[in-house]
């Protein structure tokens, strides 16, 4: 559990880097609006709760994953 938790952590990290960079054009790359795409994936299960709730945004998308660490941390120190 414990590599599970730091390859998720490393990927959601990876995730965050490249909404970073598509956004605001962070390391030289061009401002794109699909940047964070990858985020969706790594929080599926509560993107979709989030969605069916009426919850909507950006900071549901970059939480969403946040969720699934706790998750396997927990689980990892259990």
């Amino acid at each position: 559990m414990k590599w599970l938790f730091w390859i998720f952590t490393a990927l959601y990290a990876l995730a965050l880097l490249a909404l970073g960079a598509g956004t605001y054009g962070w390391l030289g790359t061009e401002q794109d609006p699909l940047s964070g795409v990858f985020l969706l994936p790594l929080g599926l299960p509560w993107n979709i709760l989030a969605d069916k709730a009426g919850l909507e945004g950006t900071g549901v998308m970059i939480a969403a994953p946040g969720i699934t660490a706790a998750i396997l941390y927990w689980l990892w120190k259990r």
